[in-house]
């Protein structure tokens, strides 16, 4: 194995092979790490203006303090730990699909994992967002009807890119009055894109939420050496 790339972990899973890899770009003199479904790259160490940023928009403006806020996806951990850092937050609910995922980071394997298990404001649970969406408990079984200030999603590519073929339904009406339930009033739906802003999903938000708007997301690619962009939508209830 080449000392510019290490598979530090590789696991058989429902959805396929999942792998944690860290590589050293030489280009760029940085260590990326990367994790990987199949062929598909969920999260890139390279790439993560936008999932920083979607948590910065959807909690500014916020209240103070006592803020709680759920994440669907924890991936490389940024959209975590952007929200641990903004003033005011006391509580944040992970749910990640793959165990193996908030495994990486209980064991350290992933840069920042250590610190965001040891903060006791985080709480990493292993489900599916999408089905824990449509119990009738809500998104917190242990707390059922439990309410966010903010929920941030960031596990598909876009609403018509999923990462599997359950999801979908969550980006329709009734999938967002669902999760629309699961904010108290005024509270704020963030959900992050790597496609361009698509006018019939903002038309979809539009018909549950009371504001709703698409932020672009810049940030330059160091591999095309070139600007490229995500999407932020962001839905007030």
């Amino acid at each position: 194995m080449s000392t510019r790339f290490q598979e530090i972990d590789r696991r058989s899973t429902p959805w396929g092979e999942i792998s944690l890899r860290r590589r050293w770009d030489p280009t760029l003199d940085i260590e990326v790490y990367e994790i990987k479904l199949d062929d598909d790259f969920l999260m890139s160490s390279l790439f993560t203006v936008a999932e920083v940023e979607m948590a910065r928009l959807a909690l500014a403006g916020m209240p103070g303090s006592g803020l709680d806020v759920a994440v669907g996806g924890l991936g490389l951990g940024y959209t975590a730990h952007a929200v641990l850092k903004t003033p005011g937050v006391t509580s944040l609910f992970v749910v990640e699909a793959l165990g193996e995922v908030i495994e990486w980071h209980e064991r350290g394997s992933i840069p920042g994992g250590a610190e965001l298990t040891s903060d006791q404001r985080c709480d990493l649970v292993h489900g599916d967002f999408f089905a824990m969406l449509r119990a009738e408990s809500g998104l917190d079984p242990r707390q059922p009807g439990r309410r966010f200030h903010c929920v941030l999603v960031d596990i598909d590519h876009s609403p018509r890119h999923v990462l599997h073929p359950s999801h979908a339904a969550f980006y329709e009406t009734t999938g967002l009055q669902r999760l629309a339930r699961c904010l108290h009033p005024h509270g704020v739906f963030a959900l992050w894109s790597n496609d361009p802003p698509d006018e019939e999903f903002t038309d979809t938000l539009s018909s549950v939420f009371a504001e709703v708007r698409a932020e672009i997301v810049s940030f330059h690619n160091p591999l095309q050496k070139a600007e490229a962009t995500n999407t932020v939508y962001l839905a007030r209830s």
